[in-house]
């Protein structure tokens, strides 16, 4: 059978939604196809890209957002569809005329931290090669919390600062606030560095989601901001729980596991309001990819952990098992890398472009170089702990702030009561299946 070189390369992903810091779309896209992979390391930002040269085609992104292709069969040669979104693959299918060949699972995500390269040649279908780009060193700090902390705040604040300095200098920016370790040193480090640049912090919101009058994160915001003496940072959000739509979170996020579905499903809530009340906002930070950094995760909740191995992985919480491994997902990636997205869809459902410093690899760089096996010595209990004393002695050293460290809560448990609760509880069968009807 004579082999036809690929026909098509259709790219959906919005261009508006590339937020690099110091090269165009083009300019990241010649680098991703003349350079070794490790160059694409200095693809600065928040990027999904997709680059073709005769029958290579090479495709990146970053951790904070999706970026999916399939290879369907017309009879000119082999057509890729490269997107954000599984639905957007199969309507431009059926578009073409090929949606017979759709199935959502032959959809492939590109792993981040890795360049993709297809050779599209005829058939059978090519095997994609996956080439890291970003290796970060692991333990190679002190085991000394006031040298780490010093590091990895002093990492976050010069990536808040370079992302600040993209933004036109009038823009609005929201802080998705609960009041937890995470959220509280995003506002602190946005705070500081728009002081620092002249501006005023009437430009910068905390944004509180409280359902049904709140949980305990709505305490926990004022009793954290009062603190710090910024509470007039603070604009609460407020929704029934019956605006906390489990089903829809499926479909927004196109994934089934529950943890992300009700991390989404409540997130939806805050943004559909947020969105109601600044018709014209774009800009968020918030702080996701923390936990992950910072290994701040129970390790007995999965039966498939131990610390050693949740130690001595690097990237685990980030990127799963890896590629090439056996329990790697082909269609959704593994880790931060897949869970990304019950924050990057809701936030493009409605308009917003979200930010956490937490998955820019400058950060990462220093999580993994901290010496977890040393520190936590085996024991649950240190791990677990370190995350709070890493950022409240890296803000006291920046910032010369005493910052109050709360025990680690997930956003779906903090933003309300009972009725909440009650809304989210269903098995994972349940959302697989309603996936399954909606995908097909």
């Amino acid at each position: 059978m004579q082999q036809k070189p690929v026909h098509r390369v259709i790219d959906l992903v919005e261009p508006g939604s590339q937020q690099l810091l110091d090269l165009t779309p083009h300019e990241a896209c010649a680098r991703l196809l003349t350079g070794p992979p490790a160059a694409a390391l200095g693809i600065r930002g928040s990027f999904a890209l997709v680059a073709r040269e005769d029958d290579r085609v090479v495709m990146a992104r970053s951790l904070d957002r999706p970026l999916r292709f399939f290879l369907a069969k017309e009879p000119a040669g082999p057509m890729l569809v490269v997107a954000e979104r599984i639905d957007a693959i199969r309507d431009c299918l059926v578009a073409e005329g090929y949606g017979h060949q759709f199935h959502p699972s032959y959809t492939r995500m590109v792993p981040a931290h890795h360049v993709t390269t297809l050779r599209l040649i005829g058939c059978p279908d090519p095997q994609p090669t996956h080439a890291r780009f970003f290796a970060p060193a692991m333990a190679t700090l002190p085991a000394d919390l006031d040298t780490i902390g010093e590091h990895y705040v002093g990492a976050l604040l010069q990536v808040v600062r370079e992302w600040l300095a993209a933004l036109p200098a009038d823009e609005p920016i929201g802080v998705l606030f609960s009041g937890g370790a995470d959220s509280t040193a995003v506002l602190l480090a946005v705070h500081h560095e728009l002081l620092a640049r002249g501006q005023s912090a009437a430009s910068l919101k905390a944004f509180t989601l409280a359902v049904d009058g709140g949980g305990s994160d709505l305490a926990q915001a004022r009793s954290v901001l009062d603190a710090l003496g910024l509470g007039f940072l603070l604009e609460v959000l407020e929704v029934p729980s019956s605006a906390v739509d489990p089903w829809r979170a499926v479909e927004v996020i196109e994934d089934y596991r529950p943890l992300d579905v009700q991390c989404a499903a409540v997130g939806l809530a805050l943004l559909e309001a947020l969105r109601a009340r600044y018709p014209q906002w774009r800009h968020l930070a918030d702080g996701d990819g923390g936990d992950e950094n910072l290994k701040d995760y129970p390790i007995e909740e999965d039966s498939e952990l131990t610390i050693r191995s949740v130690v001595n992985n690097r990237m685990l919480y980030q990127e799963g098992w890896g590629v090439a491994a056996l329990k790697h997902s082909s269609t959704y990636s593994g880790g931060h890398s897949r869970g990304c997205v019950r924050g990057w869809a809701p936030a493009r459902r409605f308009g917003f472009l979200p930010f956490s410093p937490f998955t820019r690899p400058e950060v990462i760089a220093v999580a993994e170089a901290i010496p977890f096996a040393s520190l936590a010595a085996g024991s649950h209990e240190r791990l677990y702990a370190l995350k709070g004393e890493v950022l409240s002695r890296g803000l006291r050293r920046h910032l010369g702030v005493e910052v109050p460290m709360p025990p680690k809560r997930r956003f779906q448990h903090g933003a309300g009561g009972e009725a909440l609760a009650v809304r989210l509880a269903h098995p994972e069968a349940l959302y697989r299946a309603h996936f399954a009807t909606i995908s097909a």
